[in-house]
C-alpha cells in the first residue's frame, strides 16, 4: 500500500530515578506515541473513495431484498456463524480495509441505522436507494454539474415525494393490514399470524416483547392487566397454599412511599377496613418489623384479607411507578412530599381494583374501569416523556409503563432448532413489530416497490417544474431515477429482469388505478392491496428522506481526511506490548516509593 504522507515513528524516552543511598537505580523505558498522520484526499479522488465503500456495502446488503431474497452468512470470533437476512445487521458488519473506503461503508451504514432507528424497518431500501442516487449524483458532478445545487435538487425532490406518499396512504384497517405487513417484513405467514393475534390482544397502548423459548416452535403468552414485578412480602400472606399466591377480589389499594414499621401508624386505617370487611392491598417502600407481624396476624386469624409488596422500581422511577398505580387504581398517592402521612390516610384515600394476584415473584392488578380518563391522561404524559427522552433506556421504559397502564404485555417466545436459527429469526421478529408500529402511525402503501414506481411516472414533470434552475433539475431527476432501484431488485433477486418487470409495473398501475403491481412472491401482476402485499407508509418515507440526506452530502464532498494505518508485525506488536507493560508497572512502582 502506498502512503503519500510519512508515517509517525514511535520513540521512547529514558526516565532516570534516583532513590535512597545504596538503592540500584533505575532505568525505565516509556513508550511515547505521537500522533497519527493522515491521508488528504481531493475532489474526484475522495468521492471516487467514498462511492467504492458504499458500493461494496449496498451490494452485500441487497440481495435480502423482496420474498425471494437470499440470505448472508456473517463471521463470529466467538460462536456460530449468523445467517441473517435483515438489511442493518449485514450494514453493520462490514468493515474495509482501506481507509477511505471504510468511510463510506460508515455513512450507508448510517442511512440503514437512521432507518432502523426511526421506523424500525426500510434499511435496505434505504441503502439500495443511497447507492442509486450516489452512483447517478458521481455522473453529473464529473459532468461539471454544481454538485451543492444538486443536492438541493435532491433534497427537495424528497420531500415533494414524502409528502405524496402520506397523501396517498390508506390507514390500517383491523388485524388483517397489521397480518399482511408483519407477513411481509418478516417473510413467514406464521410471524405475521402470531404478530396480529398479539396486537389484537393487547390493543393500541399495549406491549409486544420478544424472548427466546426453551422450545422448538413459536408461543405467545399475554399478561393482563398492570403487572409489577414485585411479590408478597412474607409467604404468610399467601391464600392459595397449592399454586402459592395471594388472590384478592376488588380491594382497596395504599400506595404510599413510605416505610411501613410502626403498627400505630396504619391501626386507624384497618380498623375502618375490618368494618367494612374489604380486603386492601399495600404498595409501600417497605413492610417490616412490627407492621408486618401485625398483618400476618390478623390475615391467618381471618380478621383481616391483606397482600403487601414492595415499591416497584429504584430512585425517581420509583417514584413514578407509584404514581401510575395510584391513577390506575384511583388510589392518593400517600407520601411526604405531597402533604400526607400515613396516620392520616383515610378510606376514601385508598383505591380499588377489580381484582389483584399476588405471586412470589410479581404481581397483576386487573383495574375496575372506574379510572380511564385519568389512565388515558396519563399515558399522553407518558408519551411526551419518551419523546423528550435522551437515552434508549429511558425510551424503553416508557413504553414499557404506558403497556402496563394501557393494555398489557405479549411475550412472544421464539423457538428454534440452533442458535443460528434462533437469532435470525428474532431478527425477523423484530423487523415486523416495528413494520407493524410504523403502519399503524402512519397509515400502508403498496409494497414490492409498487409506490415508488407509480411515483416514478406520475411526479416526474411536477417535481422537475418546482426546481429553480438546471442543476437542481438534474438533481430532482437523479432523484427520480433511483425510484425505481427497489422494485428492480426485487425482481433480479426473483431471476427476473428488473427493467421489464419495472415498464409492466408502471403500466399497470396507470391503467388499473394506484395499487396494482407485481407480487414477487408468487409471481404475477394483481392489486397488492388485496393480495396483501403492503408497507408501512412510514418506512417508504424514511428510506426516501435518509438516503437523499446521506447521498446529497457525499455528493458535496470535495475534500477527505483519513488515518493511514500503521501496518505493524506480529514481532513488533509483542515488543510495544511489553514496552507499555513494563513502563506501566515501573510507573506504579515508583509512585508507590
Amino acid at each position: 500500500m502506498k502512503f503519500s504522507t510519512a508515517i509517525s515513528l514511535l520513540s521512547t524516552i529514558t526516565v532516570i530515578s534516583a532513590f535512597s543511598p545504596g538503592v540500584n537505580n533505575y532505568n525505565v523505558r516509556l513508550p511515547i506515541t505521537s500522533l497519527d498522520a493522515k491521508r488528504v484526499s481531493f475532489k474526484e479522488d475522495s468521492r471516487k473513495a467514498l462511492v467504492r465503500g458504499i458500493n461494496q456495502v449496498a451490494n452485500a446488503v441487497k440481495v435480502t431484498l423482496g420474498p425471494k431474497g437470499r440470505n448472508v452468512v456473517l463471521e463470529r470470533n466467538y460462536g456460530a456463524p449468523e445467517i441473517v437476512n435483515d438489511g442493518v445487521t449485514i450494514a453493520r458488519e462490514i468493515s474495509l480495509r482501506d481507509p477511505e473506503e471504510n468511510v463510506g461503508a460508515r455513512l450507508i451504514q448510517e442511512v440503514a441505522s437512521k432507518s432502523d432507528s426511526k421506523a424500525g424497518d426500510g434499511t435496505t431500501t434505504s441503502t439500495i436507494m443511497t447507492q442509486a442516487i450516489v452512483n447517478g449524483g458521481m455522473r453529473a458532478v464529473t459532468a461539471g454539474t454544481n454538485p451543492v445545487a444538486l443536492n438541493t435538487g435532491i433534497r427537495k425532490a424528497a420531500r415533494m415525494i414524502a409528502e405524496e406518499i402520506k397523501s396517498i396512504a390508506k390507514p390500517v384497517e383491523g388485524t388483517a393490514d397489521l397480518k399482511n405487513v408483519a407477513t411481509i417484513a418478516s417473510g413467514s405467514v406464521d410471524m405475521g399470524r402470531i404478530i396480529a393475534q398479539a396486537f389484537e390482544k393487547v390493543g393500541e397502548n399495549g406491549s409486544t416483547v420478544i424472548e427466546e423459548s426453551q422450545t422448538l416452535f413459536d408461543e405467545i403468552e399475554f399478561t393482563e392487566g398492570l403487572t409489577i414485578d414485585r411479590g408478597y412480602v412474607s409467604p404468610y400472606l399467601v391464600k392459595d397454599q397449592e399454586r402459592q399466591i395471594a388472590e384478592l377480589i376488588s380491594p382497596r389499594i395504599l400506595v404510599t412511599d413510605a416505610k411501613i414499621d410502626n403498627v400505630n401508624e396504619i391501626v386507624p386505617l384497618l380498623e375502618q377496613l375490618v368494618k367494612s370487611k374489604e380486603p386492601i392491598f399495600i404498595v409501600a417502600e417497605d413492610v417490616t418489623g412490627e407492621a408486618l407481624s401485625a398483618l400476618v396476624v390478623n390475615k391467618m386469624r381471618g380478621v383481616l384479607d391483606v397482600a403487601a409488596i414492595k415499591a416497584p422500581g429504584f430512585g425517581m422511577r420509583r417514584k413514578e411507578y407509584l404514581q401510575d398505580i395510584a391513577i390506575a387504581t384511583g388510589a392518593t398517592y400517600v407520601a411526604e412530599e405531597v402533604g400526607i402521612t400515613l396516620d392520616s390516610v383515610t378510606l376514601d384515600m385508598l383505591g380499588t381494583a377489580e381484582r389483584i394476584v399476588c405471586a412470589k415473584e410479581s404481581s397483576t392488578i386487573v383495574t375496575d374501569g372506574k379510572q380511564e380518563e385519568a389512565i388515558a391522561a396519563r399515558i399522553a404524559q407518558i408519551r411526551r416523556e419518551a419523546e423528550a427522552a435522551d437515552t434508549d433506556f429511558d425510551r424503553e421504559k416508557a413504553t414499557e409503563r404506558i403497556a402496563a397502564l394501557g393494555g398489557g404485555i405479549a411475550r412472544i417466545k421464539v423457538g428454534a432448532a440452533t442458535e443460528t436459527e434462533l437469532k435470525d429469526k428474532k431478527l425477523r421478529y423484530e423487523d415486523a413489530l416495528n413494520s407493524v408500529d410504523s403502519a399503524r402511525e402512519l397509515g400502508i402503501v403498496p409494497g414490492g416497490g409498487a409506490t415508488l414506481a407509480y411515483l416514478q411516472k406520475t411526479m416526474e414533470d411536477k417535481i422537475l417544474d418546482a426546481m429553480n434552475n438546471e442543476d437542481e433539475r438534474i438533481g430532482a431527476g437523479i432523484l427520480i431515477k433511483s425510484l425505481s432501484a427497489p422494485c428492480m431488485q426485487i425482481a433480479e433477486n426473483a431471476g427476473i429482469e428488473g427493467a421489464v418487470v419495472l415498464s409492466k409495473v408502471q403500466a399497470i398501475s396507470l391503467e388499473q388505478g394506484f395499487g396494482h403491481g407485481w407480487d414477487a412472491g408468487k409471481m404475477e401482476y394483481c392489486n397488492l392491496f388485496e393480495r396483501g402485499v403492503i408497507d408501512p407508509a412510514k418506512v417508504t418515507i424514511n428510506a426516501i428522506e435518509n438516503s437523499a440526506s446521506v447521498a446529497g452530502l457525499v455528493l458535496t464532498t470535495e475534500c477527505l481526511v483519513t488515518e493511514i494505518p500503521v501496518e505493524m508485525t506480529e514481532a513488533q506488536k509483542q515488543a510495544l506490548f511489553d514496552a507499555q507493560g513494563m513502563g506501566a508497572g515501573m510507573g506504579a512502582g515508583i509512585g508507590g516509593m
